[in-house]
């Protein structure tokens, strides 16, 4: 068996959130989470630590002691806290002046409270994530103006960012205005131009790319590709990989049927699937190589943690523990294929 203890193993909180509410199923509560989290073991192989949606009713960014609150919870399940979720929603990069005013305040608080975290002891890596929080049809109306008004916003958000020393990370998916398509993504990044912006790669939604989801200028894989072709997968997966691999600092491992799916008042992107679904187009343990090994097959150590990412599920498949042992069980393969020892 692998003896790689890196990277660390983390799960998420963000989807008993996502997709839930009012206009779908409820809530998973954040303790919850922390205990099926905590309880998943395969081989005597444990998480390491959860990525958290600093989003309510899990997180209150409000309450000064929340912080305090969550370290003791994570301490109490002997996990650490990664990556964080900004909740920039209630503002967009390319909004109104208030509304992006907005949007880089809760960058402000989303650092305030990783800093809190890491000075109780329970955070010592991680980014804090970001989307443009606008629409791929409004950014269309003027893709050049628009593009240029997210970059200075993302500009401003890392410039708060780096009083805190966090690097934020755009998440590739398809439902985000300027950040739809592989070739979008690359442009942004390189106009945001700060040393502390990079971005999340997530296998799921980071696969729609190849396929030209709402941007078929884009498209790698032919509009009639068939997903089985691993040969034409690999080729595509190349691709994308080659060029958003330099500005990976964050990276989810997901399964994908090749599919969109939104649920409740969530936008479609790509679809997550089951760890175990026979329907999934990646093979995950070696997909998930081209974004941890460069070019040359070398290991790239540009993270010291992974993280799962399922995100609308029904409630019934999230709060069963078998689904949660399988997630590890794939987080384990992943880690033995392409991690190391430290």
């Amino acid at each position: 068996m692998s003896q790689n203890n890196f990277p660390k193993l983390h799960n998420a909180t963000w989807p008993g959130l996502v997709g839930k509410g009012p206009d779908s199923e409820p809530v998973i509560p954040f303790d919850s989470l922390l205990e099926m989290t905590a309880a998943a073991e395969v081989d005597g192989v444990k998480f390491d630590g959860l990525d958290i949606g600093l989003l309510e009713p899990h997180i209150n960014l409000d309450n000064p002691d929340e912080a305090k609150i969550i370290a003791e919870k994570a301490a109490k399940h002997n996990l650490n806290i990664g990556s964080l979720v900004a909740p920039i929603w209630a503002g967009a990069a390319m909004g109104t002046a208030d509304q992006r005013k907005t949007f880089v305040d809760m960058v402000r608080k989303s650092c305030e409270f990783g800093k809190q975290l890491k000075d109780l002891g329970v955070r010592q890596y991680g980014i804090v994530r970001i989307d443009s929080a606008s629409s791929v049809e409004a950014w269309a109306k003027d893709p050049v103006g628009n593009t240029k008004q997210i970059a200075e916003t993302f500009r401003e958000a890392c410039d708060v960012a780096a009083g805190y020393g966090e690097k934020l990370a755009a998440e590739g998916e398809i439902c985000w205005g300027a950040m739809h398509s592989w070739k979008y993504m690359v442009e942004l990044l390189e106009m945001v131009d700060r040393p502390n912006i990079g971005f999340q790669a997530d296998m799921s939604h980071t696969f729609l790319y190849t396929m030209g989801y709402n941007a078929p200028e884009h498209r790698i894989l032919p509009k009639d590709a068939d997903l089985k072709d691993r040969e034409a997968v690999k080729a595509a997966l190349k691709t994308v990989t080659d060029a958003l691999r330099p500005w990976t600092i964050d990276f989810h491992v997901a399964q994908n049927d090749g599919s969109v799916f939104g649920s409740g008042s969530h936008d479609k992107t790509g679809r997550h699937c089951q760890a175990t679904d026979p329907n999934g187009v990646l093979d995950i343990a070696h997909d998930a190589g081209y974004w941890l090994r460069d070019e040359k097959g070398e290991l790239t150590k540009a993270f010291q943690h992974i993280c799962w990412d399922g995100c609308m599920f029904p409630n019934s498949v999230m709060e069963s523990q078998q689904t949660w042992n399988d997630i590890l069980a794939a987080m384990i393969k992943v880690r033995d294929a392409h991690g190391w020892k430290s």
